[in-house]
């Protein structure tokens, strides 16, 4: 039994700092070095020790130090990634983060909302809450694209608040491989959504 915890532990550790610091994760990580017990006794030894620090019931980080700023926090996108735990699901951003993310908000929300295919699920860190919610495969046809984060973004802003302006900084953000990408999933977005989509690949098409 001891014997297997250390080689458990050992393992552990290798995992992590094959990861390197910033990684998110959960027990679910390690699922296939041992029993639950076995990797809920190691990480809580390595939380003691200072080696990772615990962000919330069932979530932890290998964290990285800035020299001024001290430890640091993980991106929402770390935290929905880890939560998603080793599965093959995918995650998409949504409301106002999608906007953020897209640089037609300067709002970081406390609140972030992911679509996903995965399991539903919840976490707050500190004054922070992220999201994940379950959705159908149609939701998530566009997960994880350029072309689901714009449908999201959009939604969020509203068609009447979508005027020149957003058009054109999304003009000059998007490259030319972005834009062809809204127009393999233009079938996915709603009516007005897709006009910009065209709107867009044809400003690329012209220039």
């Amino acid at each position: 039994m001891v014997k297997m915890i250390k080689t458990t532990d050992s393992q552990i550790i290798s995992r992590i700092y094959g990861h390197g610091k910033g990684w998110v994760f959960t027990p679910d990580h390690f699922k296939d070095l041992g029993s639950r017990d076995a990797i809920a006794s190691a990480l809580k030894r390595h939380k003691h020790a200072g080696l990772i620090r615990q962000l919330a019931r069932g979530l932890y980080d290998y964290p990285k130090v800035d020299p001024q700023l001290g430890l640091l926090q993980p991106s929402a996108d770390d935290i929905a990634k880890a939560l998603t735990g080793r599965d093959a699901t995918r995650i998409q951003p949504t409301g106002a983060y999608a906007a953020n993310l897209l640089g037609l908000s300067t709002q970081v929300p406390m609140k972030v909302v992911y679509l996903t295919d995965g399991l539903s699920r919840k976490v707050q860190i500190g004054n922070r809450q992220i999201t994940l919610k379950r959705t159908t495969p149609r939701n998530m046809a566009t997960g994880g694209k350029t072309s689901g984060l714009l449908i999201q973004a959009l939604r969020h802003l509203g068609q009447r608040n979508v005027d020149d302006r957003i058009i054109t900084q999304l003009d000059r953000r998007l490259d030319a491989n972005a834009k062809a990408q809204l127009m393999k999933d233009i079938r996915h977005a709603p009516a007005w959504i897709a006009a910009i989509f065209r709107k867009l690949a044809s400003k690329e098409a012209s220039a």
